[in-house]
């Protein structure tokens, strides 16, 4: 009897601690469900940000390319004296010069004496032409009396037209030396800049040898490659924006379009012109320059750059929802001018795109929107 009431006793407590526990977990279920909904019910936004609309700009239509500087066109300089001394150089490289301007003078002492005995010869020459002359004047004379023999007068004749030639050589030897004196003097053929010397004082060079080569007219070229496709769209006379490798930047005009195309790289070359190399001491020529070809202007739509958010190798946009939650939308972009993108994907017509805080957000997220902060004001002007 003793042992029945004591497992009684024991199933009675099993199913009375059975009872509690199921009560608690009820209990504790309803209140977790309820603080979840509570929660729910309560969200905080993820981030504050702000928000922009896309503009409507007019953006300039450019084609790129890369090329490299060279100069217009280059005079090689020499001389024409032969085994003359170099007594003078009067220009460097990077001079500006003119046209007729003296580059270099070679020493002109022996050419000065050859120029004195031309002339000396030609003084002898024509003494003797005169006595000539005269002779077969005074024999043309007795002719008619017969006082002379025609075999005579002809002797004469002939003698005075001999004179006349070795006058006409002596002549000719006065007026070669004369030009070797003035060749001792080497002078610009054109305006331009001076891009090479080899010239040294005291060397003795041959006739032909550059001595300075010159960069006419101070003018650069840039030599752009376009494929061949984008021939249509480049005309004489369109304005380029050349940048330099040391990132200076010039304005040119396209002077001639090559009439060729490369058969292997299918590039065609585009010859800009860049003036005033003087002026333009960024862009030298051998360098390698990319720029822009101004086609003209269209309509684009256009958003801050800070919005463009780069994820798993594409550009997206953070668009705001009605129910303050963020979209994100995969896009293509085109031109950017200072802070802002064209975007060539359409875009909703009452897009709104997330600006500050768009590279923190994920799909989906919830964002409280605030007024963009205005720019710092400048208390001074830099010092």
């Amino acid at each position: 009897m003793k042992r029945m009431k004591k497992r009684s006793t024991l199933i009675v407590i099993a199913l009375v601690v059975l009872v509690l526990a199921g009560a608690g977990f009820w209990l504790s279920r309803g209140k977790s469900s309820g603080d979840m909904k509570e929660a729910a019910s309560t969200a905080r936004p993820t981030l504050t940000v702000t928000v922009a609309k896309p503009e409507t700009n007019e953006l300039n239509v450019t084609l790129s390319a890369n090329g490299n500087v060279a100069a217009w066109q280059e005079a090689s300089i020499g001389s024409e004296a032969n085994g003359l001394r170099l007594a003078e150089v009067r220009v460097n490289v990077g001079d500006a010069v003119k046209k007729g301007q003296v580059l270099a003078v070679f020493s002109g002492e022996s050419v000065d004496a050859d120029v004195a005995q031309a002339k000396a010869s030609l003084a002898e020459a024509r003494a003797t032409a005169a006595d000539a002359a005269g002779t077969a004047n005074r024999a043309r004379t007795l002719q008619a009396t017969g006082a002379m023999s025609q075999q005579q007068i002809n002797q004469y004749t002939t003698a005075e037209q001999t004179a006349k030639a070795r006058v006409e050589a002596a002549e000719a030897v006065l007026a070669a030396q004369q030009v070797r004196g003035r060749n001792t003097k080497v002078m610009a053929p054109d305006d331009g800049v001076i891009s090479s010397r080899t010239a040294t004082v005291g060397s003795v060079v041959s006739a032909g040898t550059e001595l300075f080569r010159l960069i006419r007219g101070g003018r650069l070229e840039w030599r752009a490659e376009i494929m061949s496709g984008d021939l249509g769209r480049i005309v004489v006379g369109t304005p380029a924006v050349v940048v330099s490798a040391t990132g200076a930047t010039v304005n040119g005009k396209v002077r001639s379009v090559a009439p060729t195309v490369d058969p292997q790289t299918r590039a065609a070359l585009i010859y800009v012109d860049i003036p005033d190399v003087q002026q333009n001491t960024g862009i030298k020529a051998g360098m390698f320059a990319h720029g822009d070809f101004m086609l003209g202007r269209s309509h684009a739509v256009t958003v801050p750059l800070a919005s463009v958010v780069p994820r798993d190798g594409f550009n997206h946009l953070l668009l705001m929802q009605a129910d303050s939650r963020v979209s994100m939308l995969r896009i293509e972009t085109g031109r950017r001018v200072a802070d802002r993108v064209e975007i060539t994907t359409p875009l909703p017509p009452d897009a709104r795109v997330v600006v500050q805080g768009a590279g923190f957000l994920n799909d989906g997220d919830l964002v409280r929107v605030v007024d963009a902060l205005p720019a710092n004001p400048v208390n001074g002007a830099a010092k």
